[in-house]
């Protein structure tokens, strides 16, 4: 689906672009913060809805999904209604399902309000992001942008900090009443200064590509994230589920494979580094958010760390991601392949180091590897979009950014809750091996220098015993799911010299 409106740009002062630019700025930066600052608040969520570890993910999967199906319908819309009307609704229904989402009562509310916060708050990036090149002449896009884009670095680092200290200190309702009033402020400000700057018209819709899409990705959202709980495929909702997401994948290939217009163009795939692109887009939306979905609740379950910390150290995450930007700005212009290649390396050596963690581990470990995590990201962030619209014609570049993000965000999602089922299939299975060994008959309870507190003549030391037997499987759990997400990241890596690049450095 390709948009190509008549442009109009009016005049405007050095203030009014000014606020122009912070208006947009901050939007971006508030979207950027609920993507992170829910996963502050999963386990306080988790114990008030009495939910299990893979349900409460739901609560950052599909908000993830429905951002992921949204993204690119974003040109279409922008073409019917403008681009000042797709702002106004999408931060004022952004606003409304925040504070509903703060107000839910229980895990079904929730997750319905994170969704339609997806699907509204999903326009807000790529539309700001048009205005703004739109705003500027081609000699200022650069200093203006590099300012836009501290709104998407700036709000992972301030949303655990702040979202932590108000879940410790109120509740994680507060996580959400946080950002209303400065929604409030950006719509204020999305009134006063922001206008179209393209003439709305009539543009068609592949309804067919989009709803069938839809239907996949949600469907395979709900296998994965349902599968693990309901024993996968010997469960008839599953093998429902499956069916229904292979038919409407089916539905969507065929019908974009022969439609002459079709909702996602397959022939951008024909460009070898787009291609590739896609793959690694993938790899990177996939490693992006898991750690910060796994650790809360490592934290918080298995080391009783206040919300307020475990929102510091998820924070240090985003001052690696700053300090890679920044450090882009003069790398940009060499090979992007190296950069890339040591992006995913960093997050490959982060990753196997914490899969080597012990139960005792300490907030400093968490820090520096976190720093690390989120230095990788912003390592690869450029580079990946660099190589993928390197030699696409700029005409598809439109419909090229929506498949991309599409695909960045449902790496995400699909990441997430394949992670989430490594945790809980091994813990289970840790936990039934360990079990084995929990009797009176096993010599090593004979001494009590080697029992300790696990006495089994008494109920509380089989109580003890039992507990320390479930934190030492839950943390194998997740010491399972970063060795996973140790070896993805590094798997890729020798796919990046396949790219053509021309004129290395």
């Amino acid at each position: 689906m390709t948009v190509t409106p008549s442009v109009i740009t009016p005049p405007r002062t050095s203030m009014g672009q000014a606020l122009l630019v912070g208006t947009l700025t901050m939007s971006t930066m508030l979207y950027a913060m609920t993507v992170t600052i829910a996963n502050v608040a999963l386990p306080k969520m988790q114990g008030e809805f009495a939910a299990t570890q893979d349900q409460i993910a739901w609560v950052v999967t599909f908000n993830i999904v429905a951002t992921a199906v949204m993204t690119p319908l974003t040109g279409w819309l922008i073409a019917r209604l403008g681009q000042r009307k797709v702002m106004v609704f999408s931060v004022a229904g952004f606003a409304v399902s925040t504070l509903l989402c703060g107000m839910a009562t229980s895990l079904t509310e929730i997750v319905i309000y994170r969704i339609f916060q997806g699907v509204c708050g999903a326009p807000m990036v790529p539309t700001s992001q048009s205005i703004v090149l739109q705003s500027f002449t081609k000699d200022k896009q650069a200093s203006v942008m590099s300012i836009f884009g501290m709104g998407v670095v700036m709000g992972p680092i301030i949303a655990p900090t702040l979202g932590g200290y108000l879940s410790e200190e109120y509740g994680w309702r507060w996580v959400f009443f946080m950002i209303v009033p400065c929604a409030m402020v950006a719509l204020t400000g999305v009134l006063l200064f922001v206008r179209d700057l393209a003439t709305p018209g009539k543009i068609r819709l592949d309804w067919t590509g989009f709803i069938s899409l839809s239907i996949a990705v949600a469907a395979t959202q709900l296998m994965l994230d349902r599968g693990e709980r309901q024993d996968w495929f010997e469960s008839l909702e599953i093998a429902l589920t499956a069916a229904l997401a292979a038919l409407a994948f089916y539905i969507f290939i065929a019908h974009s494979l022969t439609s002459k217009k079709p909702f996602l163009n397959f022939s951008l795939f024909r460009d070898r580094n787009y291609a590739f692109g896609m793959l690694f887009i993938l790899i990177f939306g996939m490693l992006n958010f898991t750690p910060m979905v796994l650790f809360p609740p490592l934290l918080q379950h298995l080391r009783g760390f206040p919300d307020t910390d475990i929102g510091w150290l998820l924070a240090t995450r985003g001052v690696g991601t700053l300090i890679a930007f920044t450090a882009m700005v003069w790398l940009s212009k060499y090979d992007p392949r190296r950069w890339m290649t040591i992006g995913f390396a960093i997050q490959g050596f982060a990753g196997l180091y914490i899969a080597g963690f012990s139960i005792n581990l300490t907030a400093f470990d968490v820090a520096w590897t976190s720093v690390l995590q989120g230095f990788g990201v912003g390592m690869t962030w450029v580079p990946t979009t660099q190589i993928a619209f390197a030699t696409l014609d700029p005409k598809d570049a439109g419909e090229g950014s929506a498949v991309f993000h599409l695909v960045r965000n449902f790496g995400s999602s699909l990441f997430i809750s394949i992670s989430i089922a490594v945790v809980i299939r091994t813990s289970n299975v840790t936990y039934s091996d360990l079990t084995a060994h929990a009797s009176p008959f096993n010599e090593n309870f004979l001494y009590s220098s080697s029992a300790g507190a696990w006495n089994l003549d008494s109920l509380a030391g089989i109580a003890a015993f039992a507990g320390e037997i479930g934190r030492q499987s839950s943390m194998i759990g997740y010491l399972n799911a970063f060795w996973l997400f140790g070896i993805v990241s590094l798997a890729v890596i020798p796919f990046l010299w396949m790219v053509r690049w021309e004129g290395n450095k």
